[in-house]
């Protein structure tokens, strides 16, 4: 098919580094496709000027880098695998972002029960075959600022098991997954999440 993307490539949608192609590590990673990295980052306009953001499970980096071309302030990228790790801080290191960026190599959860500062926003897009979900979502009550989003995204073909309330903001499909973004629900007075 002409004008496809060779395998381990993607493309920054918007902002500072708008069509600059970066490269990944191709093992055990599904990228966003740009469909929904644009919807997404439309209904995330308000919000991702000077942001924190947090891309867990981050596999090709796409979006935390697009939030940062997008001005985010601060991305955290966290992956178990080195390769992808090693490859987002290559592509940081190219697009001259890295002093934004941390990279953690190591499990969302893990990541998510160490103190540390608030985020605006968070990506939670696990790997389709780990029922991650009810796992890293209850998880981050701890490490949102008051007014948050969170971006996830599922296979189309069935909803998991989120593992806590969410206040929907949005929600759509596009090929095989399904995604949108949500919110944490306040905490009732007097309790700590």
């Amino acid at each position: 098919m002409a004008g496809r993307r060779p395998r381990g490539e993607l493309r920054i949608i918007g902002g500072q580094w708008r069509s600059r192609r970066v490269r990944f590590a191709v093992d055990q990673v599904r990228p966003t496709p740009d469909r929904v990295r644009q919807t997404t980052f439309d209904w995330l306009a308000p919000h991702i000027r000077g942001a924190r953001v947090v891309d867990l499970c981050a596999g090709s980096g796409a979006m935390g880098l697009e939030a940062l071309s997008r001005g985010a302030a601060h991305a955290v990228f966290v992956d178990t695998g080195r390769a992808q790790i090693a490859a987002i801080r290559a592509a940081l290191t190219d697009l001259g972002g890295i002093d934004r960026a941390e990279l953690v190599h190591g499990d969302a959860a893990g990541w998510l029960a160490r103190a540390g500062d608030a985020c605006d926003i968070a990506f939670v897009d696990p790997p389709f075959d780990h029922a991650l979900w009810s796992d890293i979502l209850p998880r981050l009550a701890g490490r949102l600022a008051g007014v948050h989003r969170i971006y996830i995204e599922w296979p189309r073909t069935r909803e998991p098991e989120f593992g806590v309330a969410l206040d929907w903001h949005r929600r759509s499909h596009a090929a095989q997954v399904s995604y949108g973004l949500a919110s944490l629900p306040p905490a009732p007075s007097g309790e700590r999440p």
